[in-house]
């Protein structure tokens, strides 16, 4: 399996993309893909009480290069980019921002996956849905993170 150069444009999430500024997701650039379809699932390993918290996952993303900021909520998304989006532990649909308390930092990571084709699996579905759908699909994986602080008030 081939590496992706998987980038985010900060270390420390701003607040455009937290929960209390404008939870906008953020820019993604991908190096190395030579995919047919990109899907992309971010973690919260941080969160206490549970294993791993899914803040967002979309898939069948055309293999670009770069996903824009300020992809909107909804299960099928046409603009920046399209894409079809799964329903994330807040029980959303879309991306959700980093909330951690305030004083606390956790740790986010952008799991990005290159597959062969587009997946046959309903928009809204959830993480274990989109996992077992990318199973015998994926060619290419790479990961970075950002860390996200909430300041006391």
């Amino acid at each position: 399996m081939k590496n992706l150069e998987v980038s985010v444009d900060f270390m420390d999430f701003p607040p455009a993309h937290m929960c209390d500024g404008e939870n906008t997701s953020p820019r993604i650039t991908i190096g190395g893909l030579e995919a047919s379809s990109v899907a992309i699932m971010v973690f919260n390993p941080s969160m206490r009480g549970v294993f791993s918290y899914c803040a967002w996952l979309i898939w069948d993303l055309p293999a670009v290069n770069v996903i824009p900021a300020g992809i909107p909520q909804g299960k099928m998304v046409t603009s920046p980019v399209s894409g079809l989006q799964g329903l994330n532990d807040a029980g959303e649909i879309g991306y959700t921002g980093p909330c951690p308390l305030p004083g606390q930092t956790h740790r986010y990571l952008f799991r990005v996956w290159g597959l062969d084709d587009f997946l046959e699996i309903a928009a809204g579905s959830n993480k274990n849905q989109l996992k077992a759908a990318m199973h015998d699909h994926i060619l290419q994986y790479g990961e970075t993170e950002a860390v996200a602080t909430r300041r006391v008030a």
